[in-house]
């Protein structure tokens, strides 16, 4: 990989084909990953979850615990294991999909529009937050439509039933 395939904060663009998409934890998020990975299933691809955290974000307890502060590293392990073990029995479902688990430390927009670069397909959740809420609170989901450089899949809630 030469430096022309690096972002400005250092992160590596997934391969070419591999389905991207972002993981919080939230049922918005549970969403997405469902409709990745039939998309992953379906194409063949691989798929690439990615959950993005920062300092405010970052697991408590893991900061400063008896005098220790935990390093980078370590909190992006616990970041991982979280992801790993939150999407595990979703993932299970599609065991013939071949899937990268990426903690990431960055916003979560700008973690998911670095990695999937090159990627063949963003996935991301959405809150459904519109109006007022939607603008003053922001949206990971618009922010990827706007500045992804591959196509993006925004996967709405589905209707209550």
């Amino acid at each position: 990989m030469d430096a022309a395939d690096s972002t400005d904060n250092g992160l590596e663009p997934v391969p070419d084909n591999t389905i991207v998409v972002g993981h919080d934890g939230s049922p918005g998020a549970d969403r997405a990953l469902a409709l990745a990975l039939e998309y992953a299933n379906d194409l063949g691809a691989p798929l690439a979850i990615v959950r993005a955290w920062t300092i405010d974000t970052a697991p408590r307890g893991l900061m400063a615990e008896r005098g220790y502060v935990s390093s980078f590293e370590e909190i992006n392990q616990v970041v991982r294991d979280m992801l790993v073990a939150d999407v595990r029995e979703a993932v299970g479902t599609f065991p013939t999909v071949a899937v990268d688990y990426l903690a990431v430390l960055e916003h979560a927009a700008k973690a998911l529009i670095d990695v999937s670069a090159r990627a063949r397909l963003l996935v991301v959740g959405s809150r459904g937050l519109g109006g007022i809420a939607g603008t003053l609170l922001g949206s990971v989901s618009t922010e990827c439509v706007h500045r992804a450089s591959c196509p993006v899949l925004v996967a709405r809630p589905r209707a209550q039933q």
